[in-house]
């Protein structure tokens, strides 16, 4: 009786032990590392997809390269792998068993034949000279007075242009690619300027001041090599500057103070019923006229200069007349 009892309970154990063994779902494990086919480097950060799942599994490779998918029912399966810069790889008919499968993915860069680009360089604006080609670029009056530190200053303003250096605050001269300021070549209208500064050296081409006034000026040119015949005594840099033309509408009148000194300027028509117009600009030295006004600076030598500039434009039927000028003076008594 004992035996029969003991029988059937091992029986109704086994029973349970297989129904429980069958309910539960047996998973195997898929991991590998991912790299580089020819340099055999670890790929960080590649997706690696366990294929027809919902939801998809799918993990990132790690430093290592190394991935790890679990919980993946035993059968057959297929993973992708992706990463960006190289050609998706798909392992298609893994066989997944409770051991687990080592996988080692190489991925290949992945190359794109594109089509011929075509680079085409255009200037952003054009040059008043038709003749100068390359290592040139306009400015107008509002650019010589937009850059901090320029003081009005056409040569202070050329500073922040690129392969351009100052050589000194005090003065206006400056240094283009390396070559010496004595190479610059300044151009008005078409004349050449020895040295358009006050309080000028012999031999140079700046100074501390400068004569030309940006108030007076029209878009003009500023080259850096590769000079046209017309430019022949510049081995440096070039100013082609142009005078602009006086409103012929109405009159108008400015008044300003700076470092330049004080200045006044007018122009205007000739007539209402006439398109000719004029323009006239005049500066005089703000600390010489301060020191006038009883105002001390703790020297004697106080700097004096006054300068002036015009320009007559008179347009017929079949011509055009211009008239125009630019003159100055300054002085100095250095007194022990």
């Amino acid at each position: 009786m004992k035996i029969k009892c003991m029988k059937l309970f091992l029986l109704c154990f086994s029973i349970l032990f297989i129904t429980s063994a069958y309910s539960q779902e047996i998973t195997g494990t898929i991991r590998g590392s991912v790299i580089d086919e020819l340099s055999e480097e670890p790929i960080i950060g590649a997706k690696v997809v366990l294929l027809n799942t919902n939801p998809l599994k799918r993990v990132l490779t790690d430093y290592d390269g190394q991935f790890k998918l679990a919980n993946i029912p035993v059968g057959r399966h297929s993973i992708q792998v992706t990463y960006y810069g190289y050609k998706p790889i798909i392992i298609s008919n893994l066989e997944v068993l409770t051991k687990e499968l080592n996988l080692e993915v190489k991925m290949v860069d992945y190359v794109k034949n594109l089509g011929a680009i075509n680079v085409k360089a255009s200037k952003q604006d054009k040059l008043v000279n038709d003749l100068v080609t390359n290592s040139s670029r306009s400015f107008s009056i509002e650019e010589s007075q937009r850059y901090a530190g320029s003081l009005g200053d056409v040569a202070r303003m050329a500073q922040n242009f690129a392969g351009v250096q100052g050589a000194d605050d005090s003065r206006n001269d400056i240094i283009v690619r390396g070559n010496s300021p004595t190479g610059v070549l300044y151009r008005l209208e078409g004349v050449d300027i020895p040295n358009p500064n006050h309080f000028a050296n012999f031999g140079t081409t700046g100074g501390p001041v400068s004569m030309i006034n940006p108030n007076m000026l029209a878009k003009s040119d500023f080259l850096t090599g590769a000079f046209p015949a017309e430019y022949g005594n510049a081995n440096a840099g070039v100013f082609d500057l142009h005078l602009r033309n006086g409103n012929n509408q109405k009159y108008e009148f400015l008044a300003q103070m700076g470092f330049n000194g004080f200045e006044g300027m007018v122009e205007g028509p000739f007539s209402q019923n006439s398109k000719a117009s004029f323009a006239i600009n005049y500066r005089y030295s703000a600390l010489k006229l301060l020191s006038l006004m009883g105002i001390k600076f703790g020297s004697s030598s106080i700097p004096k200069h006054q300068d002036a500039t015009f320009k007559i434009n008179i347009p017929t039927k079949n011509s055009l007349t211009t008239i125009f000028g630019l003159g100055g003076i300054s002085e100095v008594e250095l007194l022990a």
